[in-house]
């Protein structure tokens, strides 16, 4: 009985995809150079997309965007909602363009901070309060990352990495325009938020 407890737990809690070296990686596949460059790459048998930019915003202010994940419908127009499960476990969800169905994701966050760096990364976990809808694809794999390095008062470079299957009734040879889409507008989207 005690096994299966704590196979239950660790499930709930799980440990997924780890980015955290995500910078450290070789072998990128260029999609785009700009306005954000976006490639890709295989890790561990996941695609993994990455955009990247220099902002004109100081990191701090960069890194108190990114992690109120509360008002993330408001600045990322493709999540339409989010909702605490517990402190670091948010359950997200996604408007997907049609005729594609919509997604979600549970995920436990963790901040590093260093010096000059800070660095957010995400992971999918089972929480038993965060019930798929119908109609709604689970992305169970999710994982990503949000890397800020200081390159100056008010110059950071942004890095956002991410677990790009969609799943469903996505096709495969539509992902190369999916991760530029999204690399380009999550960027997009938070530097228009930064300079508001």
């Amino acid at each position: 009985m005690r096994i299966v407890l704590l196979l239950v737990v660790m499930s709930s809690f799980g440990f997924g995809l780890d980015l955290k070296d995500i910078n450290q990686l070789k072998n990128w596949i260029i999609l785009q150079e700009k306005p954000v460059k976006v490639d890709w790459l295989s890790f561990k048998g996941y695609p993994i997309g990455r955009a990247e930019k220099v902002m004109k915003h100081d990191l701090n202010k960069i890194a108190e965007i990114i992690q109120d994940i509360d008002q993330y419908p408001l600045i990322f127009k493709r999540v339409k909602e989010t909702k605490r499960l517990d402190s670091n476990i948010v359950h997200v969800m996604l408007d997907m363009p049609f005729p594609f169905s919509d997604r979600d994701y549970v995920i436990k966050y963790s901040v590093r901070k260093e010096k000059n760096l800070w660095a957010f990364s995400f992971h999918s976990v089972n929480h038993p309060r965060g019930i798929l809808k119908s109609g709604v694809v689970r992305l169970d794999n999710a994982a990503g990352i949000w890397v800020l390095q200081s390159l100056s008062n008010n110059k950071t470079m942004v890095t956002y990495a991410w677990n790009g299957e969609l799943l469903g009734n996505f096709p495969d040879f539509g992902l190369n325009k999916a991760w530029i889409t999204q690399g380009t507008e999550v960027l997009t989207w938070l530097d228009e938020a930064l300079s508001i």
